[in-house]
């Protein structure tokens, strides 16, 4: 929790030192009123007493009570400030690391434990800050300050307030050590309800078509029924406090008055007065050191909670980050637009066998270099290096002679036009999802779009659209079909003009015709630039400058579509597989 602190600028820390003197004035302000009501009793007993004397004290009263409702607004507003504040500053702060994480560092946590995370945690920090610093700061105060008021009032009245707030401390201590763990797993339980959520939505559409709704309700209704128990469950256990707080509040009220009744019985006539007026302060005092260890018992029911909340972000916040900046952020050789790959080989981390091993190739400025192969042979993997999504376990990937790992990312990225594996489209207009971004070049041209849009082959569906380039994309793309998004992702990565594109099985969603001359388009436009293309098809890469045939996280095979029917076995069978004999003897 201290270490989210760290979170508060300073302004807020001037506002929390203001929260602090104001807090001090209030309970200053509520503990002197039970002396005017003292001496008001006193008066009231006293015979010949004035009326204006009465009034003046009662005035007293009243005006601490407004000064203390008046400190009461300016905390609320205050620590309400500070508290919607760490909370913007925490939520930023975790979303930039988690923009900064690795695939592989991202994977750790899980997409739904994430978003509760930066969502549900961060809201019971900011509720205990929002709550909790009023009352851990004014409920140690008021404690202190009332008791060094009453000790000297009477040993037998201390000894019942003192009993009183044992008890209480043993009430809060036992359900401390009941209920504490069991927010773990409320929150836990809460990663695993937004992740039946996130995936029942996502995959609707495949949900619909198995008629599959009842497994789906079931399965949320497990996870949903686990953690309305489990709230049950610590709200119960809480349940037990307030009455519990009522009946030793009330219960040492009468105590006080019984113990009260005894000792003025006992005494002398002179000093029955004195007493009554203590009694009557002493139990004004002793109330507010009961509300004082009330008010330290709410903070006990919300700081475990928090704690564990506070604990989650600090597992992202404290993630090492393994893919670091270089230094890199300009182009320091002529050589531009080549990837070179030098002896490569990767494997995920924890995992024992590699999935690539000693790759090495080169693609030189305008050529098209394409990656074919079995699923599972790597081929995502190998193109997922050049970005730095991961980094390759031995050896170098260089662009344009440079290591990737000396690039800023930055600068790397806006050499890259990426269009991954599965298109993903952002809410918003079609414009803003094809100028989507920072190419390092300023801002994308409507104009620039229109043309991107024309070599991706999708005007013809954008212009049918209602509002054609300014039509609204869904979250997810879910408006268009498979086809189109691909065609806009592809769009998206013309526009920035970069100098290497990186096609990941893009293709795999057009029809054969609309892929042909898409294809053709691309290599007239893309022409002083390399393109690294993953394809399941034959017909997508046939024309490629060079094909690398990736077999178990190996090259086995390196050369064109000619070359590789005559030389490489597993070439031939893939292609045999899409294609007849007598259309590949046609192309040959």
């Amino acid at each position: 929790m201290i270490k989210l602190l760290k979170n508060l600028g300073k302004r807020e820390w001037l506002l929390a030192i203001i929260a602090f003197i104001l807090i001090i004035g209030q309970v200053w302000l509520e503990l002197k009123m039970p002396d005017y009501m003292s001496q008001i009793t006193v008066l009231v007993k006293t015979e010949g007493s004035k009326m204006s004397d009465i009034l003046q004290n009662g005035g007293y009263m009243l005006a601490c009570a407004f000064g203390s409702l008046v400190s009461a607004i300016l905390v609320g507003y205050l620590v309400s400030s500070i508290a919607a504040n760490l909370s913007k500053n925490i939520r930023k702060s975790l979303f930039d690391k988690v923009q900064n994480l690795a695939i592989n560092e991202v994977k750790m946590f899980s997409t739904s434990s994430l978003i509760t995370r930066s969502t549900n945690d961060i809201t019971q920090v900011q509720m205990l800050i929002a709550m909790g610093m009023q009352l851990m700061i004014k409920a140690p105060i008021t404690a202190i300050w009332a008791i060094t008021k009453i000790l000297n009032k009477g040993w037998q009245w201390s000894t019942a307030t003192g009993i009183a707030v044992v008890i209480l401390l043993s009430v809060v201590a036992m359900l401390m050590v009941i209920v504490l763990p069991k927010f773990k797993i409320v929150q836990k339980l809460t990663d695993k309800i937004n992740g039946v959520t996130r995936e029942n939505l996502t995959g609707i559409r495949v949900v619909r078509a198995f008629n599959a709704e009842q497994y789906q309700e079931d399965k949320f209704e497990d996870v949903n029924t686990k953690l309305t128990n489990q709230q049950l469950f610590n709200q119960k256990k809480f349940a037990i406090m307030q009455p519990t707080m009522y009946l030793v509040m009330h219960a040492l009220t009468l105590a006080i008055y019984f113990i009260g009744a005894i000792l003025i019985k006992e005494s002398v006539l002179a000093d029955k007065l004195t007493l009554f007026g203590d009694m009557v302060v002493f139990s004004s005092y002793a109330m507010q050191v009961i509300m004082s260890f009330l008010m330290l018992a709410l903070i006990f029911m919300m700081l475990p909670r928090a704690q564990v909340s506070a604990k989650r972000i600090n597992e992202v916040m404290d993630t090492e980050i393994t893919i670091k900046d270089g230094k890199i952020d300009k182009d320091v050789t002529s050589d531009r637009g080549t990837v070179e790959f030098r002896n490569v080989s990767f494997k995920y981390p924890d995992a024992d066998e590699y999935l690539l091993k000693n790759i090495s190739f080169e693609a030189k400025k305008g050529e098209t270099v394409a990656f074919i192969g079995s699923t599972g042979s790597g081929k995502s993997t190998l193109i997922n290096l050049v970005p730095r999504f991961y980094d390759a376990t031995e050896g170098e990937v260089l662009v344009d002679g440079v290591n990737v790992k000396e690039y800023t990312q930055e600068f790397l990225h806006n050499k890259i036009g990426y269009v991954p594996q599965k298109a993903v489209m952002f809410d918003g207009t079609v414009k803003e999802n094809v100028s989507y971004g920072d190419n390092g070049k300023g801002n994308i041209t409507e104009e620039k779009v229109k043309e991107a849009i024309h070599i991706a082959q999708a005007t013809d569906f954008v212009e049918k659209m209602d509002d054609k380039y300014n039509t609204h994309i869904a979250q997810g793309g879910t408006n268009v079909s498979g086809g189109q998004k691909q065609r806009l992702a592809i769009a998206r990565a013309i526009a920035r003009d970069p100098e290497i594109y990186i096609f990941d099985d893009s293709f795999s969603a057009l029809d054969y015709k609309t892929d042909s001359i898409l294809r053709k388009e691309l290599k007239n436009y893309t022409k002083d630039a390399t393109s690294l293309i993953v394809a399941q098809r034959i017909g997508t890469i046939m024309n490629a400058d060079k094909i690398i045939v990736l077999d178990e996280g190996e090259i086995v095979g390196k050369g064109t579509h000619k070359e590789l029917l005559k030389n490489c076995k597993v070439y031939k069978q893939i292609a045999l597989s899409q294609l007849s004999k007598d259309e590949l003897d046609v192309q040959e």
